[in-house]
């Protein structure tokens, strides 16, 4: 039997994926599931534990994405225009929690157990240019506010703002 068109992800490759993320200098990391970067539809896992920061960002209108957990437990945190939170939303391994936005809502995730992973859902193709907006109010991965910003974002309740 050819089998060759099957992807397949067993345990062992998310436990080397989780490793691998562990490692990373942003403490996470994506395993893409999809043949190339113009697919039409993006598939990927994306690991990490609590501290990495994923900063805020929104997608264009019209570009959905849904997120489950696979592993552990992710926060998934909806933001208005001026950085306050409006909505918290746990996903749960099992089946506890799948988000999906139709773009245009900034959003971000928080790994609150380690070595959680997420499987990601989205239209394609993969233009790293046109892919994401970040929030302005929201520091980049690279200044110093930002493991405290991530940090905040880890216990914020709804309401907040950074």
């Amino acid at each position: 039997m050819d089998d060759n068109w099957i992807g397949y992800v067993d345990r062992k490759m998310v436990a080397d994926l989780v490793k691998r993320a562990q490692r990373s200098p942003r403490g996470r990391l994506n395993l893409n599931l999809h043949p190339q970067l113009d697919d039409p539809i993006q598939r990927f896992l994306n690991a990490g534990s609590p501290g990495s920061y994923v900063r805020p960002h929104r997608h264009r209108p019209g570009i959905w994405e849904l997120v489950l957990t696979l592993r552990g437990h992710i926060d998934a945190l909806v933001f208005d225009d001026e950085g306050r939170i409006t909505r918290r939303v746990p996903l749960k391994a099992g089946g506890e929690g799948i988000i999906q936005n139709q773009g245009g809502v900034w959003h971000s995730f928080v790994f609150i157990e380690n070595d959680s992973v997420a499987f990601e859902l989205k239209p394609g193709p993969y233009d790293a240019s046109r892919d994401k907006e970040f929030a302005p109010w929201s520091p980049s991965e690279d200044e110093l506010e930002a493991p405290a910003y991530a940090r905040w974002m880890a216990t914020a309740p709804v309401g907040a703002r950074g």
